[in-house]
């Protein structure tokens, strides 16, 4: 599936219609270049969880953990990290089976190695005709 947005609020309101949608023990992979709206995205599936706290990009401390409706969100931000050994150092297991939760990783082509077939995989992709269009190319999913 592709998805075009034009705008950071459509980047959301996509994240929020799919939260909606994605069952709990669900592992969502992010992948493009900085700035191409990952943690965007990951602002309007918290939001649509009902996460009460502020979503940013968790890169300095690698994980948050959020309490969320109808279920935990947990996003994981895998830039800062070497490889895998890095990601399973920090108990990264938890966060590929989430148990009550879905986890959302960013930079997820860092441990792509450790994701199971059953990955949503989501791409974000800058276009050069608009500052703030996206094209964000979703496997895995319907």
């Amino acid at each position: 599936m592709i998805k075009i947005c034009n705008t950071a609020e459509e980047t959301k309101f996509f994240a929020e219609e799919l939260a909606k949608e994605i069952p709990s023990g669900s592992v969502l992979a992010l992948t493009g270049n900085l700035g191409s709206g990952k943690t965007t995205f990951s602002q309007g599936f918290a939001k649509a969880l009902k996460v009460k706290e502020n979503v940013g990009s968790p890169t300095f401390k690698l994980v948050s953990e959020y309490l969320g409706q109808p279920h935990n969100f947990y996003h994981v931000d895998c830039y800062r990290l070497r490889g895998t050994a890095d990601f399973l150092n920090i108990g990264g297991e938890k966060y590929l089976y989430p148990k009550g939760a879905v986890t959302l990783i960013e930079w997820a082509d860092i441990i792509n190695n450790l994701l199971s077939k059953s990955v949503i995989s989501i791409d974000f992709e800058r276009l050069n005709k608009h500052p703030n269009e996206r094209k964000l190319t979703i496997n895995g999913w319907k």
